[in-house]
């Protein structure tokens, strides 16, 4: 690779992990954002989760595209998407289930929600209409699984360090955790000039 694609491969990588972080930025994927942030270790084992599913929904929707545009069915990409996704995100699950039953269960119901994650989708779909190669597609997919998982790591981290502090009635549960969530939205607008 040049020079000029090893830039343009790291500033993609650095626009969603940080810039345009797919949860704090671009608000996608809140649901297990919110949901699966209790805990570093199952926050941390959610996002590998999500970014081994972008990682491949990326690579297919890839040659989806093309077989999609060479067949003059672009008005397919949406259903074909969610086919690959929901696929991968099966074999996910029973990977899952099989190798570590606890994780399986801290999950829950969020696994599987990984198919209906508009993160997930919202990578194939911009990938797509932003004219990607195989390469950038990748590291766009990669860089966004990352951010997704920096979000949720950072949460879980905050989670538990609010389970030890003196929270006021009015602000426990969840109106606590939409005030952080704001909070961590409004500084990782400030890597908004990293961009430029």
């Amino acid at each position: 690779m040049s020079g000029g694609t090893d830039d343009t491969l790291s500033f993609l990588i650095l626009n969603t992990l940080l810039v345009n972080n797919f949860v704090l930025a671009q608000f996608l994927g809140i649901c297990p954002f919110i949901g699966v942030s209790n805990k570093i270790e199952t926050a941390s084992r959610m996002g590998v989760a999500v970014i081994f599913v972008m990682l491949v929904s990326s690579a297919l929707a890839y040659g989806i595209n093309i077989v999609l545009v060479a067949a003059d069915a672009e008005y397919l990409r949406l259903i074909a998407y969610i086919a690959v996704i929901a696929s991968t995100v099966q074999l996910v699950e029973m990977f899952i289930k099989k190798t570590s039953p606890a994780l399986f269960k801290a999950l829950g119901i969020y696994l599987p929600l990984i198919t209906t994650n508009c993160a997930v989708l919202g990578v194939a779909k911009l990938q797509t209409s932003e004219g990607y190669s195989f390469i950038q597609c990748i590291v766009f997919a990669l860089g966004s699984g990352l951010g997704f998982t920096l979000a949720l790591v950072i949460m879980a981290g905050i989670r538990q360090k609010l389970d030890l502090a003196d929270v006021p009635g009015l602000a426990k549960g969840t109106a606590i955790i939409l005030m952080i969530a704001g909070v961590l939205s409004m500084a990782f607008m400030g890597f908004a000039g990293l961009g430029s």
